[in-house]
C-alpha cells in the first residue's frame, strides 16, 4: 500500500533556512504536512513563524536564529541544532538577499554579503549536515535557485551571479553523494506573488493608472507564458517530491518552475 502524503516524512528532520515567511515557510509548510519535524531558521529567530507551523501541523518545530554572512555563526548554529535534532534529514537552502545597482555602482559590502548568504552559507551548511546523513545512508538536500541562474537582468549583479553558481554547487554535491541514499537538487521558480513584488506591481498600477489586476497581467506578460505567478505551494509540493522514494534516483538536476518563462 502507498504511504500517505502525511506520513510520508514521518520521523525526518527538515532545516529550511530564511523561513520566517514567503516562500521559505511555504516550503517548511509543505514538508510539515508530510510529517516532518521542522527546524525554521532566520537571521532573527522566527518564534511566531514556529508556533503557528507548530500549531497547525502538530509536528516537531524548533526555530533558530543564524547570520549566514558570518561563518563561525553557521559552525555554531549547525551542531547545536544537530545536537538537539540527533541529523538533518532534510536541508534546503532556501535563505537569499538581493541587491540592486548597475555594476559600477554596486556596493563591495553588498556584493560580499551577497556571495557570503546566497552562496557560501549552502555551501557549509552542507558540509556540515552531511555526515550525519551518510551515517543514515538517506538525505535531501533542495537548493532554490531561480529563473535568474539561467539568464541575465539588468541591475541585479549578485542575485544572478550567485544563483548561477548555485547550480554548480547542485551538481558537485549530486556527483560526489551518488549512491550514497542522498540527493541533492536545485529547483529554479521563477516569479512568486512575494510581499517585494507584490509591492512593485501597485507601485506601477498606481503610476499607470490601472487596477493592480491589469498591472499583475502587464508585468506577467514580460515574464511567465502562463500569465500567472508561481504557486509557492507549488514549490513546497516540489520540495516534497524531491524526499519520497519515487525521486530516489533524481539528483544533480535543475528544476524550473516558471510557467515556461525558461523557454519562452
Amino acid at each position: 500500500m502507498a504511504e500517505s502524503s502525511s506520513a510520508m516524512l514521518n520521523g525526518k528532520w527538515a532545516l529550511v533556512t530564511g523561513a520566517t515567511a514567503g516562500l521559505g515557510f511555504a516550503i517548511a509548510e509543505s514538508l510539515a504536512g508530510a510529517g516532518a519535524n521542522i527546524a525554521l531558521h532566520d537571521l532573527a529567530e522566527p518564534k511566531e513563524a514556529a508556533d503557528r507551523l507548530r500549531a497547525k501541523s502538530g509536528v516537531e518545530v524548533l526555530s533558530v536564529a543564524g547570520d549566514l554572512s558570518r561563518r563561525g555563526a553557521i559552525e555554531n548554529m549547525v551542531p547545536d541544532l544537530l545536537a538537539r535534532c540527533g541529523a538533518i534529514d532534510i536541508l534546503v537552502n532556501n535563505a537569499v538577499v538581493r541587491h540592486f545597482a548597475p555594476v559600477e555602482r554596486f556596493s563591495p559590502d553588498d556584493w560580499d554579503e551577497a556571495l557570503a548568504v546566497n552562496l557560501s552559507a549552502p555551501f557549509h551548511v552542507t558540509r556540515l549536515v552531511l555526515p550525519a546523513m551518510k551515517a543514515r545512508s538517506w538525505g535531501r538536500i533542495v537548493n532554490m535557485g531561480s529563473i535568474y541562474s539561467t539568464r541575465a537582468v539588468e541591475e541585479r549583479i549578485d542575485y544572478v551571479t550567485t544563483k548561477t553558481a548555485i547550480l554548480g554547487l547542485t551538481r558537485v554535491v549530486a556527483l560526489e553523494t551518488a549512491g550514497s541514499g542522498i540527493t541533492c537538487n536545485a529547483i529554479c521558480p521563477g516569479t512568486l506573488p512575494t510581499p517585494a513584488i507584490q509591492g512593485k506591481i501597485a507601485s506601477m498600477a498606481a503610476n499607470a493608472a490601472q487596477s493592480f489586476e491589469q498591472a499583475t497581467k502587464a508585468y506577467l506578460a514580460d515574464r511567465q507564458p502562463s500569465g500567472r505567478f508561481v504557486a509557492m505551494e507549488a514549490v513546497g509540493a516540489m520540495v516534497v517530491f524531491l524526499c519520497s522514494a519515487a525521486a530516489e534516483d533524481i539528483t544533480g538536476t535543475t528544476l524550473p518552475i516558471d510557467g515556461g518563462w525558461s523557454i519562452a
